[in-house]
């Protein structure tokens, strides 16, 4: 910003060499701050306060004792702000409000000359943009300030507009008897929505209601002034007994979030200079969800939408800080995620997990409730913390062939625990394992496969093993041997029409009998059927490599259930081409009770024994009918 008029330019240099000085457009700054740098105009609210806090912060380092106010006001689309503060000089006006970067480095030289170095480390301010921000919302600043430091010096005024020129003159004595600063904003056409007095108010609110001073507005109507801090937080507050502070906290959740929140859980990290609460959602979140935290530094609001404050899995929490240690971005707005933050997360996230071993060890009712809507919660952390999962076996519920229950109530029936991957494949079992005492796991959902595979750490006793269809078949009762000899015939047509599916056929005696056929498949089937399939598909190198790796690597399984009277009636029928139609049906309805991807050779087969069913069913009327 210049002293001159805007249209002015300066001197080309005199030679290649001449140093010159960079011009500022302060009509395009004021673009990058409102477009680019800063996510509302709302932020204009912050920097007042901030560079007041600053000011009397900076009094009180100078002049301990010195009485200290702050004051907000508005009136016929004018914002103003007054302080006690330290003021400013004449030469300063120039120095620290017209150049954009000096109150940051140059600043702190100034301080320690003046020996006011521990006042800077309670600034808000760290990036110099100061009242440039205010010009999103305002066409003119002025500014009348008086130093504290030089109680000889007069009163200044420092007029800006949003052209990029300023004036410095000296006022009166009387004009500001004593120190301190008072800045009043002209707003510019389009931005009225922003001056207006119950915006201001809400954003001062909003902005500083934890501000280490007394802070009050005026909305210009006569009436006393409200204040605006809101001191000490909540979290800090004394309270007659732990059910009341809970209910407390449960109101400001609400004031603050929308919502009543199941618990509450204190974030204390003295080392770290952080206070604070996280609130418990009452309604399940997505895991994807990442939930906005609000974060204050050193009292003043730096954003309500930090996603990087807590871990990914706490998920179900919304939580609110103070903090003096961790750094903002350029337009404090977020937090810089470094090293301090990634140590900040870590130890946060321990309070929440000490939390939830807090309620297991001594309040189980507390944690039933919480679980019943936050579970995929707790997994999702469980998963990186076996002694955590330890802890939660007796609540954290699973699908099983026994029905939903514990890990550790499941675990006292079955000490060989085997889990599908898929929900689909779940429920094709599921009636039929459990009619035959063998426990699985249903492990489709979010993070259960792993937790299964964490599970034989915390109890070595148990086998955890994905579902086979060896397994399940040697689980089912097998048929006597009279039995499956007198359908020799029967099963052999019934294998040569299922070999071109990579698909074996066995005859069981299971329950239900309401189910005539199980497709089993496994991992180590589905890779063999991978590994036809490219084998179809390869040239002659690949085919020789291929054909070597096929061993004997299972194959899916068609289990016929002999206790079903339609098995019964097909085996007993004379034609063989019926009996094979009939059999690829069968086996066409039960891969499609599974629910996996049909192949195009299974939508082949379906199409074929749908048509020569259909064909079987009409050929004796067409066969009555006779030529006509």
């Amino acid at each position: 910003m210049t002293s001159t008029s805007p249209n002015e330019t300066p001197e080309a240099p005199a030679s290649a060499g001449a140093a010159g000085t960079f011009q500022v457009d302060l009509r395009g700054l004021v673009d990058l701050l409102s477009h680019h740098l800063y996510s509302s105009p709302r932020v204009y609210v912050r920097e007042l306060l901030q560079n007041a806090v600053d000011a009397v912060t900076a009094r009180q380092a100078h002049e301990p004792g010195a009485r200290i106010s702050i004051r907000l006001s508005t009136s016929a689309g004018r914002v103003t702000i007054e302080d006690s503060g330290i003021g400013l000089t004449a030469a300063e006006t120039h120095s620290f409000l017209a150049t954009i970067g000096r109150s940051s480095k140059r600043g702190d030289r100034e301080l320690a000359e003046r020996g006011l170095e521990s006042a800077r480390q309670e600034f808000l301010g760290q990036f110099g943009i100061g009242l440039l921000a205010c010009f999103v919302v305002a066409r003119q600043i002025r500014v009348i300030t008086r130093s504290a430091r030089d109680p000889h010096a007069a009163p200044v005024e420092w007029l800006a507009t949003d052209d990029g020129s300023y004036t410095v003159r000296e006022l009166p004595h009387e004009a500001r008897p004593e120190p301190g600063t008072t800045v009043i904003l002209e707003s510019r056409p389009g931005a009225g929505e922003w001056t207006t007095p119950a915006k201001v108010e809400q954003l001062a609110r909003d902005y500083g209601s934890l501000l280490p001073y007394d802070i009050t507005f005026d909305d210009g109507e006569g009436g006393e002034p409200r204040p605006i801090t809101d001191r000490p937080a909540v979290w800090d507050r004394p309270h007659p007994t732990p059910a009341a502070r809970r209910v407390a906290l449960a109101g400001h959740c609400a004031q603050l979030f929308g919502f009543t929140p199941l618990d509450s859980i204190d974030l204390d990290l003295p080392v770290a200079g952080v206070r604070g609460v996280a609130y418990v959602l009452p309604e399940p979140t997505s895991p994807a969800h990442r939930a906005g935290h609000r974060v204050h530094l050193k009292g003043m609001l730096l954003t309500d939408q930090a996603d990087n404050l807590l871990p990914d899995w706490a998920f179900f929490v919304r939580a609110v800080i103070d903090t003096d240690t961790l750094r903002p971005t350029a337009s404090r707005e977020n937090l810089y995620d470094d090293e301090t933050l990634a140590a900040v997360r870590e130890a946060l996230g321990a309070r929440v997990r000490g939390w939830l071993a807090e309620l297991a060890a001594s309040e189980p009712e507390r944690l039933a409730a919480f679980l019943g809507v936050h579970h995929l919660g707790v997994k999702s952390l469980a998963r990186h913390d076996a002694e955590l999962l330890g802890l939660m076996l007796p609540w954290l519920p699973f699908e099983t062939s026994d029905g939903s229950m514990s890990l550790e109530e499941f675990a006292a029936a079955h000490t060989e625990i085997h889990f599908t991957r898929t929900v689909e494949e779940f429920r094709q079992i599921a009636p039929i394992a459990a009619a035959h005492g063998l426990g699985v796991i249903n492990a489709g959902y979010t993070y259960d496969a792993d937790l299964l595979a964490l599970l034989p750490s915390v109890r070595p006793d148990l086998k955890v093993a994905e579902l086979d269809a060896g397994a399940v078949t040697e689980r089912l009762d097998p048929v006597p041997s009279s039995a499956e000899l007198a359908l020799a015939a029967f099963l052999s047509t019934t294998r040569t029409r299922l070999e071109p599916q990579g698909c074996d056929v066995v005859l069981r005696a299971f329950q239900p009998v309401s189910v005539p056929a199980l497709y089993l498949d496994d991992r180590q089937a589905r890779q063999e059927r991978d590994r036809t399939a490219a084998l179809e598909s390869a040239d002659s190198l690949w085919t020789g490599i291929l054909g070597a790796l096929r061993g004997s690597a299972p194959r899916a399984r068609l289990v016929l259930n002999h206790n079903n009277p339609l098995i019964r009636r097909i085996a007993s029928l004379p034609d063989e081409t019926l009996t094979g139609t009939a059999v690829e049906s069968l086996y066409g309805q039960a891969l499609l009770m599974s629910q996996r991807p049909l192949r195009p050779a299974d939508s082949t087969l379906l199409n074929r024994a749908f048509l020569g069913l259909l064909e079987w069913a009409t050929h004796p009327v067409e066969a009555q009918e006779g030529p006509k």
